[in-house]
């Protein structure tokens, strides 16, 4: 059996285990090599997902912080079906440079993902590369066409494209077109997320590189709180890098992200036509933080506005919603969100359809007790998972694939691009740039600090 009659059979011929991973159906079937570079939380939460799914053999760890990955490689060690412990690197350069990995998965900080994921491409390698792909809207042009040039199989973690009732939502409430005529969208995130302490500047703990882990992005004084669930350490994980636009791109591209992506896969929508922003640090001003509190945008989809608007701080309009899409059309309107979807016709004032998430506890009885598993998230990643192993078999597209994980992440960018210029965007993607607007274009390119080099996109073979 090759390694693509494996993956095109491994749905339907391998059986659990019970640690909840799986044993080939076929004795001589010979597994998925694959390597986590970043093993803090999503980086696990994913690669259990996919141990769960496919007898893979996790054969490479990466991590800068040598505690976290000690520990993420014991616990691999009791997950996976060999209960090999992995290699371990602290330099992603390292553990690529051995090519003997099928697939690589990039869960790093926001400002790490291009590098990595350019250089498993270029190393013959399929990626599964956690959202927004890129901090700055030329690393996605480099990423995007790093996997077309060696064409790789590489799905992007916006997983709502495969959350089980997200999918009856578009199957049965959009596509046969309950809702009529779309003519505008709200998303939207109330979640009270954003870090605001203000902690002194200490020294790194032993063991966590923070030059490496800093890499291109701009070197801050090393302030990182103490952390309870790090037993005190004071190390940046725990989304205490999100509090930063260095690493990132505040609540836009971490949450809008995934609202915007999954409304452009249900309507089936492309690139926005023209991207508006305002916001900024409104109410919460006592802390280091400088990512926005308070921000509404509005992408443009040749005429039908999507409109997102996040707040940190007080009550949302709608406490069942504080983070979801709202679809409205002339017939009706559809609620879409991680726990369920609901659709109310027009001019009813309670939803006739409701449908909540299902979240596989009996199926998969270790998700009771995994430490910081969002429950009702695993079924989406798994689903994910799925795709993007079917998609290696067959070397098609996946649903999340890079240039779709482009997209939304790109449009989330400009939006942050659109406050600091006080004006909308119009961006050409034909063309790379912001349509007459110079000072704009200049903004997809984030400065990189030394040695390291920016990516550039290059034009396939």
């Amino acid at each position: 059996m090759n390694r693509r009659e494996f993956l095109k059979s491994s749905a339907a011929g391998i059986a659990l285990a019970g640690m909840g991973g799986y044993v080939a159906g076929a004795a001589d079937a010979k597994p998925l090599r694959v390597g986590l570079i970043g093993t803090g939380w999503y980086g696990k939460c994913d690669l259990f997902r996919l141990i769960q799914v496919s007898p893979v053999e996790v054969v490479s760890l990466c991590d800068v912080d040598k505690k976290m990955l000690e520990d993420a490689a014991e616990q691999v060690a009791a997950r996976q079906v060999s209960r090999k412990k992995p290699r371990l690197y602290t330099d992603y350069r390292e553990m690529l440079k051995e090519k003997d990995l099928d697939a690589v998965e990039v869960a790093t900080p926001d400002h790490w993902h291009a590098l990595p994921m350019i250089a498993a491409c270029e190393a013959g390698m399929d990626v599964y590369c956690q959202k927004p792909i890129s901090v700055d809207v030329v690393e996605g042009q480099a990423m995007l066409s790093a996997a077309r040039r060696h064409k790789r199989v590489v799905q992007i973690g916006t997983q709502r494209r495969s959350t089980p009732h997200l999918i009856e939502a578009r199957e049965k409430i959009i596509k046969p077109g309950m809702l009529g005529k779309i003519g505008a969208v709200e998303i939207y995130c109330y979640y009270h997320m954003r870090a605001n302490d203000n902690p002194d500047v200490t020294t790194p703990p032993e063991g966590f590189d923070y030059e490496m882990w800093t890499g291109p992005a701009p070197m801050r004084p090393y302030d990182a709180p103490p952390n309870k669930n790090e037993g005190g350490r004071r190390v940046p994980h725990r989304r205490w890098w999100r509090a930063f636009m260095e690493y990132g791109n505040g609540i836009m591209g971490d949450m809008c992200v995934h609202m915007l992506d999954m409304v452009r896969w249900m309507l089936d929508l492309g690139w926005p036509t023209r991207i508006g922003s305002s916001g900024g640090i409104l109410v919460e001003k006592g802390g280091k933080s400088n990512i926005s509190d308070t921000q509404t945008a509005i992408f443009d989809f040749e005429g039908m506005p999507v409109t997102w608007e996040h707040r940190t701080w007080g009550d949302p309009p709608d406490k069942r919603f504080p983070w979801g899409a709202t679809i409205f059309g002339e017939k009706g309107t559809l609620t879409a969100n991680v726990m369920y979807y609901e659709f109310t016709p027009a001019g009813k004032k309670e939803p006739t359809i409701h449908k909540d998430v299902v979240m596989e506890l009996d199926q998969y009885p270790i998700d009771k007790t995994e430490k910081d598993l969002e429950k009702h998230v695993a079924p989406a990643i798994r689903g994910h998972m799925k795709n993007w192993l079917e998609c290696i078999g067959s070397r098609g597209r996946p649903v999340a694939d890079v240039e779709q994980g482009f997209i939304s992440s790109a449009s989330c960018i400009m939006a942050n691009d659109a406050v600091k210029l006080g004006r909308s965007i119009t961006y050409d993607p034909a063309k790379g740039e912001c349509v007459n607007d110079p000072e704009a274009t200049r903004l997809l390119r984030r400065a990189y600090r030394g040695p390291w080099v920016h990516p550039e996109p290059q034009e396939s073979a």
